[in-house]
């Protein structure tokens, strides 16, 4: 017993455990949600989380060790988010014919996103350095990062923030707007690309090609976009 409890002392300090761990659980989640069907509840992110949650519980893990090993799947999010040039491009004929109401949504989408949580975390006291991490909680997680420690806030906790806000996205966005029958995929994945960002872009792309094109127009724009007017909301709504 001794001996085993030797061996993970050692592991569970090496970067390779947690970047295998949390592959492997992504990877598990990933085959689970395709072979259910891919329901809105049967998310990969979600279920990793659920996954890898319990294993750093009982090891007594804490979140700077196990960063330290998964921050290469980290560093993959700077070149991930270089590539949401590639939906603009290809779209880029559907992007001139609908210049109007796509500008239109953005606005609406990304200042009620944004301005909502910083009225909302005010009003409920909540501490500065939580408000302006939750600010830009609906943007891409390195534009997001950049954003929160821009501004004040906490660059981990806005992590977390994120993550939430796409699971939260990504799992309610078909049963809502099936309720509200909105049936344009274009507006469909639009509003989950500007409210849930990456995962609720991958989402968006299960359900229907179209709705996965205009989710990544949505989460590109929106990333510039929220970038430049949350320090303006922050200013202002403070």
């Amino acid at each position: 017993m001794t001996e085993v409890a030797g061996l993970w002392s050692y592991l569970s300090t090496t970067p390779l455990i947690w970047l295998t761990t949390t592959t492997v659980a992504y990877l598990a989640a990933d085959g689970l949600s395709r072979r259910l069907g891919h329901p809105p509840w049967a998310n990969p992110v979600l279920l990793s989380v659920l996954l890898i949650a319990p294993v750093l519980w009982l090891t007594q893990t804490d979140y700077t060790t196990y960063f330290e090993g998964a921050q290469f799947i980290h560093f993959l999010l700077g070149p991930a988010t270089v590539a949401l040039a590639l939906p603009l491009w290809d779209n880029r004929d559907t992007i001139r014919t609908s210049v109007v109401p796509i500008v239109l949504a953005l606005l609406a989408g990304s200042v009620v996103a944004a301005g909502s949580a910083i009225l909302l975390a005010g009003a409920f006291g909540l501490p500065m350095e939580v408000l302006l991490s939750l600010a830009p909680k609906s943007t891409t997680a390195p534009v997001a990062l950049g954003i929160s420690e821009a501004i004040g806030g906490l660059p981990a906790l806005t992590a977390v923030l994120v993550i939430l806000t796409g699971i939260i996205g990504a799992v309610t966005v078909t049963p809502v707007m099936n309720l509200l029958r909105i049936t344009d995929w274009r507006a469909r994945g639009f509003a989950v690309g500007v409210a849930a960002h990456g995962i609720g872009t991958a989402r968006a792309f299960q359900v229907n090609p179209v709705a996965g094109a205009y989710a990544g127009i949505a989460m590109a724009l929106n990333a510039l976009l929220t970038s430049l007017i949350v320090p303006i909301l922050v200013r202002w709504l403070i």
